[in-house]
């Protein structure tokens, strides 16, 4: 197999449909435009940011049914390669909605199908197998996967000298920070969640996130601040990135969008000032267009360039 620089593992991916209407009335029949299909789950979309960004990874997930069809056929649509993992359970769905009349979203979502021990078995080799310079693992566990699941790839991460990338959260990411990993994308909630702390104010992440650092849970951790922008916190450097003003339309896949364009700095050995600066670009640009279609690489060139500035 040929060998990537990236690698994104998605346990959990599903097919996004969205879709616009006007008017949310109880007990109507809600007339819908036609459907828009996009391949969803945390490590996909950050695939796809990276190919919108020029570079390339492989994406691994997991795929079942009619929908895992189609799920893979999106993936290819986007240029991604992909290696998908079969499964006996069929790939969820996910519904986003914007009611045109007030501009509200409406987003729902289903948890993932139970994996059995031997689908999982398959996906912790396949990650093995790869030993990638950076692995990235993004995203919700399927129903009934246990929380140590990402450990165990944290674990795998290690021994293979990949750094490991995490974006998720709870009890699944405390349990990745016992064992270490590179970098984190928490936001300030969950944050003062894994310091045990019931909220934090700005001037107390710094000192949140290197205690994290400093017990060995990560080497970077970067906060998201919605729309207040990120920081980028390491045992020596701390970084604060403003969000630019933009008109926002969606704010899914923003998140994944942010991670897609650090990981993408951080395989060119882009310094950690541009890193945090490509996160903040392309996860701005992605809430500038509708649904699920993550950003432009246009849309996203040209608020680096102005968050070089800042």
């Amino acid at each position: 197999m040929k060998t990537f620089d990236i690698v994104t593992l998605t346990v959990n991916p599903s097919v996004d449909k969205s879709t616009h209407f006007s008017g949310l009335i109880a007990e109507h029949k809600i007339r819908c435009e036609n459907p828009k299909f996009d391949a969803g789950g945390g490590g996909i979309n950050v695939s796809k940011a990276i190919v919108r960004l020029g570079g390339s990874s492989l994406a691994v997930f997991t795929s079942g049914g009619p929908v895992g069809e189609m799920l893979k056929d999106l993936v290819k649509k986007e240029g991604v390669i992909f290696e998908a993992i079969q499964t006996v359970t069929p790939t969820r769905e996910n519904f986003i909605a914007v009611d045109d009349t007030t501009n509200s979203q409406y987003r729902f979502g289903f948890s993932g199908n139970i994996l059995s021990d031997s689908e999982v078995k398959k996906i912790l080799e396949t990650i093995s197998d790869l030993k990638p310079g950076f692995l990235v693992v993004s995203g919700s566990l399927n129903e009934g996967l246990s929380t140590g699941f990402y450990q165990k790839v944290a674990e795998i991460a290690r021994k293979s000298n990949s750094k490991l990338i995490v974006d998720t959260s709870g009890e699944a990411l405390k349990k990745v920070l016992e064992t270490g990993s590179y970098l984190i994308k928490p936001n300030v909630g969950e944050l003062a969640k894994l310091v045990g702390a019931e909220r934090l104010e700005m001037e107390e992440v710094n000192e949140a996130a290197k205690k994290i650092i400093a017990k060995g849970g990560a080497e970077i951790v970067v906060v998201s601040l919605g729309p207040q922008g990120a920081v980028l916190v390491t045992k020596d450097a701390y970084e604060y990135v403003p969000a630019p003003n933009v008109a926002k339309k969606s704010t899914v896949g923003a998140g994944d969008s942010m991670v897609g364009g650090m990981v993408w700095a951080l395989s060119q050995n882009k310094s950690l000032k541009e890193v945090i600066r490509w996160g903040v670009a392309c996860g701005s640009a992605a809430t500038m267009n509708e649904g699920t279609q993550l950003f432009k690489p246009e849309d996203a060139n040209r608020l680096f360039e102005w968050l070089k500035e800042k």
